[in-house]
């Protein structure tokens, strides 16, 4: 599988349950969400901006994409809500492995460039350094329907976990 297969398989809308333990506060957390993954053209002004901020040249781009996303957590009244815009630059030489442009981050709320790849089974695995953590993700799909996701947000030595979870997505039909 390459990017642009992963970014394909996941285009749509998902339910989310997502189990995380906060190891610092020694708390476990359940949430619940909705996932909106919206394919962008390549040429879409945020994604355009994004390369800038990067100094990537936008003709690099490949499968950009918008997720949104909204749901309810057991452990924080405040609704969880967001989207941010995600720009893959695929490696010249490598095409498993290369650059994730967000414009907003996970571990931190602010834009990141994380490295990815994938691996022989398909699994897209990210690895994001911020300023204060770091944070690894990996994504595989079960079937076309179905994908799972691991979190790990580290110190930002990368040396001890502050966050684990393990999310389950099921992309919904929706008929209007």
């Amino acid at each position: 599988m390459n990017i642009t297969e992963f970014v394909a398989n996941s285009i749509g809308h998902w339910r989310s349950q997502r189990s995380a333990h906060h190891l610092a506060f020694g708390h476990f957390e359940a949430v619940q969400s909705e996932i909106d993954i919206i394919a962008l053209p390549d040429n879409d002004p945020a994604v355009i901006d994004l390369c800038k901020t990067y100094n990537i040249d936008p003709q690099t781009v490949v499968s950009p994409f918008r997720m949104s996303w909204e749901g309810q957590s057991d452990w924080d009244e405040n609704e969880i809500k967001g989207s941010c815009i995600l720009v893959p630059i695929p490696d010249p030489t490598h095409r498993d492995r290369g650059k994730l442009l967000r414009d907003q981050g996970y571990a931190e709320t602010i834009a990141a460039a994380g490295d990815y790849y994938l691996t022989e089974d398909g699994t897209f695995v990210l690895v994001t350094a911020y300023d204060r953590a770091a944070a690894e993700e990996k994504i595989w799909f079960v079937n076309p329907n179905v994908r799972c996701r691991v979190s790990l947000i580290k110190t930002s030595a990368g040396t001890g976990v502050v966050t684990a979870s393990f999310s389950s997505e099921i992309r919904q039909n929706i008929h209007k």
